[in-house]
């Protein structure tokens, strides 16, 4: 007597994949890079800030001056929103335009922003500052307006060359219009006034003369 062993075979099939699932290459996607401005510089100069105003509410408890402490607390407080605003800066470069915007929460009568076009840019020209520095604009075919190409973000090689490819214009001699040991010498400086500041004010506070 023999057995008989009766194995069924099972064939998978796999449906097509679904038009939304099809593979990246066949979905058109836009690029875009977006620059912000250097840490370095961030902190540098809102260290500084503070280094500059922090002392000035003790100062009027010691003095005869008649804006009261709390409303310049009030004031070193908005000075430095809208200087951290200020520095949220970011510049955002297409295919199709270079862009300078703000988070939404700065009021465009603060920082308004900009957008041009690359098929609109005429040229880049160099300006000099009061410092003797060199900054560059952006020139406009379809108005007399000039557009300051930002100089303090991180990647700026990176976005002067963006700027050559989209507009053909040689950018070779564009650099930095500061150098980060620059700012590495502001920020030792900075610190040293915040310790100076600190110092003061905890002698001060330990002679009775101001109350926290």
């Amino acid at each position: 007597m023999s057995n008989t062993v009766k194995t069924s075979h099972k064939t998978t099939q796999f449906s097509p994949m679904p038009p939304h699932l099809e593979a990246p290459s066949d979905v058109e996607q836009s690029s875009c890079s977006i620059f912000y401005i250097s840490p370095l510089i961030r902190i540098t100069l809102i260290l500084f800030y503070f280094a500059l105003t922090l002392p000035l509410p003790f100062l009027a408890q010691v003095s005869s001056t008649p804006i009261p402490p709390g409303l310049l607390w009030i004031g070193v407080g908005l000075g430095a929103i809208a200087l951290y605003g200020a520095l949220s800066e970011r510049v955002i470069v297409d295919e199709e335009k270079i862009q300078v915007a703000y988070p939404g929460w700065v009021p465009r009568f603060f920082r308004k922003g900009w957008s041009l076009p690359w098929q609109d840019v005429k040229d880049l020209k160099m300006r000099t500052t009061g410092q003797g520095g060199l900054v560059y604009y952006f020139l406009s075919q379809s108005s007399d307006q000039a557009y300051l190409l930002p100089m303090r973000v991180v990647g700026f090689a990176r976005l002067v060359k963006l700027v050559e490819k989209f507009t053909g214009i040689d950018t070779t001699d564009v650099r930095p219009l500061s150098q980060p040991w620059m700012y590495l010498i502001l920020l030792g400086f900075s610190l040293l006034l915040l310790l100076t500041d600190g110092w003061v004010i905890w002698t001060a506070s330990n002679l009775g003369k101001i109350e926290f």
